[in-house]
C-alpha cells in the first residue's frame, strides 16, 4: 500500500525557519522530520511514497535524491497554493484502489495495521486516526474562596479526541470528493454519508507547529524512550 504524504504546505506558524525550509525538511534530531515519518513507516513495512510537494520543492528534491532508504520515493509537484485536498487528488495516478495518507509534520507510534485493519472492517471510504485531545495549557480549578485546589499542566481533555492524520484512504472516495480542503470539505461530507471511521490511539502524537515543538521534538529523540524509533 502507497503512502502519500502532504509535505507542500508554507508551514506560517513556523515562521521563520519555513522562510528557508518547506516545514517537513525541519530538524528532529538533525534529520528532517519527513525523513523519521518514512522511516516509521518502513519499519512497519510500507516502502513506496508519494511526496506530495509544493512550496520549496527543491529542498526536498535535493535531500531525497542523495539519500538511499530501501523506499520507492516519488516526488510530485501539487503546486505552492494549493490545498490539502488539491494536493491528494493531484496524486491519485501514483495510487492503487487503497493508499494511505498523512501530514508530513507529525509522528505518532501509532499501530499503522491496526488502523487498516479497522479501515476494511467498517467499509468506511476514510479511516483517520485520532487521538485525545491535550491542552496546550495549564488547567487550574479553584474553590470559591479563591484557593486552588486542582492543577495540571497541559493535561488530557478527556472524551474529546482530535484528527492526527495516518489516514487509510479507499479511491473510491473521488466520487464524493468536493471542494479542495481534505479537513474542511471531503472530510465532514463523508460524516453525513457514515463513510469515516476512526482510529482511537491513545499512545504518542504530536506534530510540529512551532521552533517550541521542534526543541521538544528533539528532547524526545535524544530520550531513551523515543516513541517512534522502532527501527
Amino acid at each position: 500500500m502507497k503512502l502519500i504524504i502532504l509535505c507542500g504546505g508554507r508551514g506560517i506558524r513556523a515562521f521563520p525557519f519555513t522562510e528557508y525550509l518547506p516545514k517537513p525538511m525541519l530538524p528532529v534530531g538533525g534529520s528532517p522530520i519527513l525523513y523519521h515519518i518514512i522511516r516509521y513507516y518502513l519499519a512497519q513495512g510500507f516502502d513506496e511514497f508519494i511526496l506530495a510537494a509544493g512550496y520549496r520543492k527543491n529542498v526536498i528534491d535535493d535531500y531525497f535524491f542523495a539519500k538511499e532508504f530501501g523506499a520507492k520515493i516519488t516526488i510530485v509537484d501539487t503546486g505552492d497554493e494549493s490545498d490539502t485536498g488539491e494536493r491528494i487528488k493531484a496524486c491519485m495516478d501514483y495510487v492503487e484502489d487503497e493508499f494511505m495518507v498523512t501530514y508530513g509534520d507529525g509522528l505518532s507510534d501509532v499501530p499503522l495495521h491496526s488502523v487498516v485493519e479497522l479501515h476494511r472492517k467498517t467499509e468506511a471510504l476514510v479511516t483517520m486516526t485520532s487521538v485525545p485531545l491535550r491542552s496546550q495549557y495549564g488547567v487550574v480549578k479553584t474553590e470559591d474562596s479563591g484557593i486552588v485546589h486542582y492543577m495540571k499542566e497541559k493535561p488530557i481533555m478527556k472524551g474529546q479526541w482530535i484528527n492526527a492524520g495516518f489516514f487509510v484512504v479507499s479511491k473510491e472516495v473521488l466520487n464524493h470528493w468536493e471542494g479542495t480542503n481534505f479537513e474542511q470539505h471531503i472530510l465532514p461530507r463523508l460524516v453525513e454519508k457514515s463513510k469515516l471511521a476512526a482510529y482511537r490511539h491513545d499512545g504518542f502524537f504530536k506534530s510540529m507547529d512551532s521552533y517550541k515543538d521542534q526543541q521538544e521534538f528533539d528532547e524526545v529523540w535524544t530520550s531513551d524512550s523515543c516513541p517512534w524509533k522502532i527501527w
